[in-house]
C-alpha cells in the first residue's frame, strides 16, 4: 500500500462533532453542563446546540467561514462554539484577559467572518466592531449594542436533529500562542490534533470514574480542551465567572466536585486562603495543573492539603494539553526529586532532546523538547516561514529546554529565550525561582535577566511574600546561595504586591523585562 492510500475516506478518522453527538446520545439524562444560571442534561445540551446551529445557520455562516468569541465560562458560550464545530466553522477563541490590540491582530490575521461576545465583554467587543472593518457579522449573548443577540433568537428556534458537516482533515480551531515574545502566531490545529489529545488525556490523567469537572479557569483556553473528555465519559462539568478561593471552595463542597484544572499560580492562592480558611474538599479525587511550572516546595505543600490527586500536564499551543504526564503515582514524598519534572511522554508521543545540531543529547544533558504525534499542529496561519522553523527535521521544535533521567522523566530547565547569560554562565529562571520558592517567607517569585555592565546580564527576582510574614533581600540572597550556589544568587531583589501573568497563566517576563531593556533585544546564545 502506498502512503498516498492513507488520505482515503477509509482511513478518514473522526470529527470533534461525532464524539459530541455521540456523547448527548450515549448520556442523554445525565446532568451535562451547567454554569449560575443554566443546567443542562445532555439530551437539553444538544437542542442548546441545535438551536445555536439555527440561528447562526440564519446570520449567513456557512462551513469554511471563521468565528472568533470573547466570552466567559458560560453554557451558551460553549454550546455555540460547539455548534461552530458541528458546522464546520474554523473557531478562534479570544482569552478575556488579553489586551485589545492583541485581540484586533486576531481577528484581523485570522480572517474572521463572525466575532461573538457576551454582556460581560460588551465594551470591548463593541471597540472591537468599530475598529474591525472585515468583520461580517457582529453577534452576542445576551444584550449588547448593535449586536444581534444568538441567545434570544435561539430561544425561539426549533431543534433540528444534530448533524455533523465537518471532515476530519478539516482545522477545526486556530489558537493563536500567547505572544510574550512577539506578535501572536496563530496554530492551525485540526480534528486529528484534538482527537488525539482527548484520547490522551483520558488514557494518561489517572482521571476519575465519576466525573464532575469544576472548570474556573478560562474555557475559551486549556479548561475548555477538558470539556470534552468529560462529555465522552458521561461526566458533568460546571463552569465558573472566574476563580474565587471561596466561592470554589463552596462549589467543589456542595457539588461535590471531582476534577478540575488549575494553574500553580491559582493553586498558590488557594493553598494560602486554605491555611485561613478549612474546608472540606474531600471530594477532589484529582486536580490537573500546567501551564507553567510549579514549585516544588508549593507541591509538597499542596500534597499535604489535598492527598495524592495531583496530575501535572504538559503540551502547548502547537502540541495541546497531552505531551507529557506527571501521574499521580509520581508525586511521590519520598521521591522529592521528581516533584520537578513534567513525567514521561504520553502515549503514541514521541519525545526527545536535540542540540542546536539537532543531534540527541544524552540524559542529564539540556536539550530542546521536540515532539513527533498525532496532536502536533497543522503547521503556523499563513506563516511559512515560521511553520518551516518549527518543523525543523520533521520535529515540533517547543523552544523548551530540558534533560532527561535515566528512568525516562523529562524535566525542564526553561525556555530557550528566558535563559539568563551572566558573566559567561547559563542561569534558568526556574532554577532561581525554585530556590526562592522553597523558603517558608515566598509566596510567589518572578525572575530576569537585565542588562548589567560587568557581567552582561544580571539575575533580577521579583517575590511575593506570604501574608502576615517579612523578609528582606539579604536573607533570601543567602537561601539561593545555600541552595543553588553564587551564579544563581539574584544581585536585585524587589518585593512586591503580585506577579505579572500573561492571559495564559504564565509569568509575563516579557512585561517585567520591559523597563531594564526597552528597545533593545536580548541575544541568546
Amino acid at each position: 500500500m502506498e502512503r498516498t492510500d492513507l488520505v482515503r475516506p477509509l482511513y478518514a478518522g473522526g470529527t470533534i462533532g461525532q464524539l459530541m453527538i455521540s456523547a448527548i446520545e450515549r448520556h442523554a439524562e445525565r446532568p451535562a453542563i451547567a454554569d449560575d444560571d443554566v443546567r443542562y442534561t445532555y439530551r437539553e445540551f444538544g437542542a442548546a446546540i441545535a438551536r445555536m446551529i439555527g440561528v447562526l445557520r440564519r446570520v449567513g455562516l456557512r462551513k469554511g467561514h471563521a468565528l472568533a468569541m470573547l466570552c466567559g465560562n458560560r453554557v451558551d458560550g460553549f454550546a455555540c462554539r460547539m455548534a461552530a464545530t458541528l458546522m464546520g466553522i474554523r473557531f478562534t477563541p479570544l482569552h478575556p484577559s488579553a489586551a485589545h490590540e492583541n485581540h484586533l491582530f486576531i481577528l484581523d490575521d485570522a480572517e474572521i467572518d463572525a466575532l461573538v461576545v457576551d454582556d460581560r465583554h460588551a465594551a470591548p467587543g463593541v471597540a472591537l466592531r468599530e475598529r474591525c472593518g472585515k468583520l461580517k457579522h457582529f453577534l452576542s449573548l445576551g444584550p449588547v449594542i448593535g449586536a444581534l443577540d444568538l441567545a434570544a433568537e435561539a430561544a425561539s428556534m426549533e431543534a433540528e436533529p444534530l448533524r455533523d458537516e465537518a471532515d476530519p482533515q478539516d482545522i477545526v480551531s486556530i489558537a493563536y500562542t500567547g505572544g510574550t515574545t512577539g506578535r501572536p502566531k496563530g496554530a492551525m490545529l485540526s480534528h486529528r490534533s484534538m482527537i488525539a489529545c482527548f484520547c490522551h488525556e483520558l488514557s494518561d490523567w489517572d482521571l476519575p470514574d465519576d466525573m464532575r469537572y469544576l472548570a474556573v479557569t478560562p474555557i475559551s483556553h486549556a479548561s475548555g480542551s477538558v470539556i470534552p473528555i468529560i462529555l465522552m465519559r458521561g461526566g458533568y462539568t460546571r463552569l465558573v465567572q472566574g476563580f474565587d478561593a471561596e466561592e470554589f471552595c463552596r462549589i467543589v463542597k456542595t457539588e461535590r466536585m471531582t476534577v478540575t484544572w488549575l494553574v500553580p499560580t491559582i493553586l498558590y492562592v488557594l493553598l494560602d486562603y486554605l491555611a485561613e480558611h478549612p474546608w472540606d474538599l474531600s471530594s477532589l479525587r484529582s486536580i490537573v495543573y500546567g501551564a507553567a511550572p510549579m514549585s516544588p516546595d508549593r507541591l509538597r505543600e499542596a500534597l499535604g492539603v489535598f492527598g495524592p490527586v495531583f496530575v501535572q500536564l504538559y503540551g502547548q499551543t502547537e502540541a495541546p494539553m497531552a505531551i507529557t504526564t506527571l501521574r499521580k503515582a509520581d508525586h511521590d514524598p519520598a521521591r522529592p526529586a521528581r516533584f520537578s519534572s513534567i513525567g514521561l511522554p504520553c502515549p503514541a508521543v514521541q519525545v526527545k532532546l536535540f542540540d542546536p545540531d539537532m543531534n540527541e543529547v544524552p540524559p542529564a544533558t539540556p536539550g530542546e523538547i521536540c515532539v513527533r504525534g498525532g496532536l502536533v499542529m497543522s503547521g503556523y496561519w499563513k506563516r511559512p516561514d515560521a511553520t518551516e522553523a518549527a518543523f525543523r527535521g520533521d520535529w515540533l521544535h517547543t523552544g523548551d529546554v530540558a534533560i532527561r533521567d535515566t528512568d525516562g522523566y523529562f524535566t525542564i530547565v526553561d525556555r530557550t529565550t528566558d535563559m539568563i547569560i551572566s558573566g559567561g554562565f547559563n542561569v534558568y529562571p526556574r532554577e532561581v525561582e525554585d530556590a526562592l520558592l522553597s523558603h517558608a517567607a515566598v509566596s510567589s517569585t518572578a525572575v530576569i535577566g537585565i542588562p548589567d555592565a560587568k557581567w552582561g546580564e544580571s539575575v533580577k527576582a521579583f517575590v511575593v511574600l506570604r501574608p502576615g510574614m517579612s523578609c528582606d533581600a539579604a536573607t533570601l540572597q543567602a537561601h539561593v546561595k545555600s541552595h543553588r550556589g553564587s551564579v544563581w544568587v539574584p544581585k536585585s531583589i524587589e518585593f512586591v504586591s503580585a506577579i505579572p501573568v500573561t492571559a495564559l497563566g504564565k509569568i509575563d517576563r516579557k512585561l517585567l523585562r520591559e523597563p531594564y531593556w526597552g528597545g533593545k533585544s536580548r541575544q541568546i546564545a
